[in-house]
């Protein structure tokens, strides 16, 4: 039987002017990008802070601070990419992904095929155990105002050994 862990990530970013807007990995054509320290890619981010709950390593914000320079506009992929390395030296392998993105605007059903092919190759996994799927808030809260975007995102992930783990 293998060991596995479950984990779930939030995040949400307000819309701001000037900026691209990356979700899921890829730009997104839209006359706002989100505000960030980072590239603000609220779905990367999430999935990001699932795999560092499921493994019980903290949160996105410890493992890549707004304080530090470094991550200043840096492609979330490259966070995602650095967890992901660190999982797999581990042993461990991703079942599945289930994400949701809450966004009044942009309409963005016609993207969610390049987004789950982009987040499977970040994760190095058939784009079939990724599931991304996109949802409006009926116009209300911050989302249905079009004031941001906000993402939530489960992953399982499974090993076949129980050996101690460390970070």
């Amino acid at each position: 039987m293998p060991l596995l862990r479950i984990g779930h990530g939030f995040d949400v970013h307000a819309f701001a002017e000037q900026r691209r807007l990356m979700l899921g990995g890829c730009d997104i054509p839209h006359t706002r990008g989100l505000a960030g320290h980072s590239d603000a890619d609220v779905l990367l981010h999430a999935l990001t802070d699932a795999l560092l709950g499921a493994l019980a390593w903290g949160d996105i914000g410890q493992w890549f601070p707004d304080t530090d320079a470094s991550f200043k506009d840096i492609d979330s992929a490259l966070l995602l990419a650095r967890v992901w390395e660190k999982a797999t030296a581990e042993g461990w392998q991703l079942n599945n992904c289930d994400c949701v993105i809450m966004a009044q605007e942009p309409k963005l059903a016609p993207h969610i095929v390049k987004m789950r092919e982009r987040v499977a190759a970040l994760l190095e996994v058939d784009p079939v155990q990724i599931g991304i799927k996109a949802t409006t808030t009926e116009r209300l809260g911050f989302v249905g105002r079009s004031e941001g975007i906000a993402a939530s995102a489960v992953v399982l992930l499974m090993r076949s050994d129980k050996r101690e783990e460390s970070r």
